[in-house]
């Protein structure tokens, strides 16, 4: 088969929102006898029939939908491919893909690409937020340049370093009976019911196999998909919840909520930023990861790096 054009494709694709070889030859602006020759042609190149010519006007035949579906596809990445070089032609020098979960877009992103974004105001950050076990996946895959994740989460194969350290807390109503204590730990809190991630989530899996430790259940009432979600529902009394503590900070301005830190060991959690291999990324993307890295190092919550 020969390959069609990008005029014919485009012109294909009118032809379907209009269902009028007249109205597509309109807003294409071209002569109705040539696009009538354009779609002849291309029928012969594809040696199947497209459309349906009815009296009151054109439908796709089945091979005309699926052709129609590959057309639009095209012409969506030539869009994108036009705006990326865009970018390029004003001035843009890079482009950088992040995926970060929850707690990195929260609790540090914020401050360390727009400290980024100042010194390189030419890279372009595409940031996706993810969760860990998406990242390590992305990353693999080469759909990610950094990923940064929590250390739990195996990522055999790929570069990763610590990057920061936070600190999960028991989020519970200001009310509510453990609220003044000075520590607690996941086992005392276990009667309660839990606000929590979706089943997913790195950290609702470290929830889950800590309550296993002490072979009781994690009672889950409510599963959302955000920190914001949460810590509005532990406001209104519908349960408790395990969160970063900054994250909390975060969002709770407005609601009654009381913090208690958390005395297991998994409640000092590492998050981690992982590579294919540093050596081998684009100059932006490796002056983006020397970037965090040294902001991690300026954290007091962190200690020096060392590789994972």
């Amino acid at each position: 088969m020969k390959r069609p054009d990008f005029v014919t494709l485009r012109l294909f694709v009118a032809i379907a929102d209009e269902r009028s070889l007249t109205r597509a030859a309109e807003r294409e602006h071209l002569a109705l006898a040539a696009v009538s020759k354009r779609i002849s042609d291309l029928e012969d190149q594809t040696g199947i029939s497209l459309l349906y010519r009815r009296p009151r006007g054109i439908e796709l035949t089945p091979a005309g939908h699926a052709f129609l579906h590959h057309a639009r596809l095209i012409l969506t990445g030539l869009s994108r491919l036009d705006a990326d070089m865009s970018e390029y032609r004003v001035g843009i020098k890079g482009h950088v893909r992040l995926h970060a979960n929850t707690s990195s877009v929260i609790e540090f992103l914020p401050d360390d690409l727009g400290d980024f974004m100042d010194r390189f105001p030419q890279i372009r950050i595409d940031m996706k937020e993810r969760l860990s076990h998406e990242i390590v996946t992305a990353v693999r895959d080469g759909l990610a340049d950094i990923g940064l994740y929590a250390g739990h989460v195996p990522a055999e194969g790929l570069e990763a370093r610590l990057w920061r350290r936070d600190r999960l807390v028991l989020v519970v109503p200001q009310d509510h009976p453990l609220a003044g204590a000075s520590s607690v730990a996941l086992e005392q809190a276990l009667d309660n019911d839990f606000i929590g991630l979706e089943q997913d989530a790195s950290l609702q899996a470290l929830l889950q196999a800590g309550a296993r430790r002490f072979d009781r259940p994690l009672r889950m009432r409510i599963q959302v998909r955000s920190f914001e979600g949460i810590c509005r529902m532990i406001d209104r009394g519908m349960g408790v919840g395990v969160l970063p503590l900054r994250a909390v900070n975060a969002e709770r301005h407005g609601l009654r909520l009381a913090t208690i830190p958390m005395t297991d060991g998994w409640a000092l959690r590492e998050l981690h930023l992982v590579v294919r291999d540093h050596d081998a990324l684009a100059v932006p993307a490796r002056q983006l990861v020397d970037h965090l890295l040294r902001c991690g190092e300026r954290d007091p919550g962190t200690p020096a790096f060392s590789a994972s």
